[in-house]
């Protein structure tokens, strides 16, 4: 598995707008060949981004997604600047061990 994180620092009174623009796209990336999950994680604190989870199957399906018309969809038509307090964060990383609860 794969896991990129992507931390976005949005500032004070965007918070529902960034929010809302995952929830109208909910569904376009689950299409995609290797996708495994999505996750939209809100801060706790004032001081702590937004992080993205997105879980691929391989780096290599992460990759096709970043060249696919649809990821190009997905990142048209930009918030503006005002509404993230510095700049973000891509993180990516090769899962090595993973334990979920079963049953």
């Amino acid at each position: 598995m794969f896991i990129v994180a992507n931390r976005v620092p949005v500032a004070a009174g965007w918070e529902e707008t960034f929010e809302e623009r995952f929830r109208q796209r909910a569904g376009q990336i689950d299409q995609q060949p290797g996708f495994v999950r999505m996750e939209v994680l809100r801060p706790e604190s004032d001081e702590t981004p937004y992080v993205v989870l997105t879980t691929w199957q391989d780096k290599a399906s992460f990759e096709a997604w970043v060249g696919s018309e649809d990821f190009k969809l997905a990142h048209s038509n930009l918030m503006p600047k005002e509404a993230f307090d510095g700049e973000g964060k891509l993180e990516m990383h090769e899962v090595v061990v993973a334990s979920e609860q079963s049953g």
